[in-house]
């Protein structure tokens, strides 16, 4: 008896998989936030696409969560992030015609407070940070600091250094652009919850209702939820690491104007604060790691916000926070993106890993993901800075 059920259970799967709609590609990207996305258009020149999202709509974790500031100086230290960095700020200055409405990025700057910073130090780590950079960095005292943040509290007022190559990016308008891109050059989106990917025959397969998606490579844009998707389809996983970060807005100083504040950070990474449409964005700058989820933001870390908030601005009373946030920012163990074909898994291919980098960097990683996949090691722009691919490569991390 239980054999003929087995039978027919056996059946009755072989006819529904036989009458399920099989589609083609020559990749499949699964994530439709930043990375995901600007991979597929920028493959989409030269294949067959599709780009699968489980969400309602594209970019619903930390694409849409992102504080969107291009900053070179950003972990300079790290190669493989400051050559992605210079090289889509070459992109985000200069967009291909067409590709977004309004520019990319809007002149910020960054005052970065030494507090307590030893100034022989200080002055030492600026000239290598500077030896780094294309645009220097410059160093204010205080008097000048105050001169441009009036509203800085005594308590922080400090010397500084000075950035002037930093921006805000639009990131709605970039995402918008790739996806513009994706949709001219016949790309597809599927908007549904998968079935785990599945390697068979030499192509891989992934399921939904009732059709089947093949293609020879899939690209593992999953960002937190990298590693689970790569368990899923038995592939090992890397040890990507998501940790939480948090914002709240709140308003600023009656009569005030925040509007061409520059971006403020503490040297040592205790708050950070940035106009926001008429309002001061706040970050305590934390980083608790987290399983992959729907972060929300914890009221100990929104208070921590509001506090650094009301300490470093004079007249600031934060009575109500207008709005409050949290995003995954997702690691390696090197806090180096990982961009590249598994060796023990043909045609599965990491781009993530690109902790609080991923907007800033997505249009180098792009270019270079889709350079890979296609057969070249590395893209024009990026060989002409000295990128090395195996900086990024999966095959650099310890299998878990």
């Amino acid at each position: 008896m239980f054999r003929n059920r087995n039978f027919r259970v056996s059946v009755l799967i072989l006819y529904l998989w036989q009458s399920m709609t099989r589609h083609l590609y020559d990749v499949i990207v699964v994530g439709a936030g930043m990375a995901g996305t600007s991979v597929a258009a920028e493959l989409s020149k030269r294949c067959s696409v599709v780009l699968v999202e489980r969400e309602k709509h594209p970019a619903m974790h930390a694409t849409g969560r992102s504080a969107a500031t291009y900053i070179p100086s950003y972990r300079a230290e790290n190669p493989a992030l400051r050559l992605l960095t210079r090289a889509s700020g070459r992109f985000l200055r200069s967009p291909p015609e067409g590709f977004a409405e309004n520019a990319l990025l809007k002149p910020r700057g960054l005052l970065t407070l030494l507090k307590g910073m030893n100034s022989e130090s200080s002055s030492q780590e600026l000239a290598d940070l500077n030896s780094l950079l294309e645009d220097p960095v410059v160093m204010l005292p205080a008097s000048d600091v105050r001169r441009r943040l009036p509203e800085l509290s005594a308590e922080w007022l400090s010397d500084a250094w000075w950035e002037a190559d930093v921006h805000d990016i639009d990131v709605h308008g970039l995402h918008q652009g790739y996806l513009k891109v994706f949709r001219e050059n016949g790309g597809r989106i599927v908007l549904a919850e998968l079935a785990c990917p599945r390697f068979e025959n030499g192509v891989w397969q992934i399921s939904f209702a009732d059709e089947y998606l093949e293609a020879p490579v899939v690209v593992n844009a999953a960002g937190a939820w990298a590693d689970e998707l790569a368990e899923s389809a038995n592939v090992g996983r890397l040890g990507l690491r998501p940790k939480r970060r948090t914002a709240i807005l709140v308003s600023p100083p009656a009569g005030c104007d925040v509007t061409d504040w520059p971006l403020v950070l503490a040297y040592d990474e205790s708050f950070y604060f940035k106009p926001d449409a008429g309002m001061l964005l706040v970050s305590p700058v934390d980083a608790h790691e987290s399983p992959p989820c729907d972060a929300q933001p914890e009221e100990i870390d929104m208070a921590y916000a509001a506090d650094f908030a009301t300490q470093a601005v004079s007249g600031l009373e934060v009575r109500r926070i207008a709005h409050s946030w949290a995003g995954l920012r997702t690691f390696a163990s090197d806090e180096t993106p990982v961009v590249g074909f598994d060796s023990s898994a043909p045609g599965f291919f990491w781009c993530g890993g690109q902790g609080g980098h991923g907007i800033q960097i997505a249009p180098a990683v792009a270019k270079l993901s889709a350079a890979i996949i296609n057969g070249d090691d590395n893209t024009v722009e990026l060989s002409d800075l000295g990128f090395l691919p195996e900086w990024v490569s999966p095959s650099r991390l310890s299998r878990i």
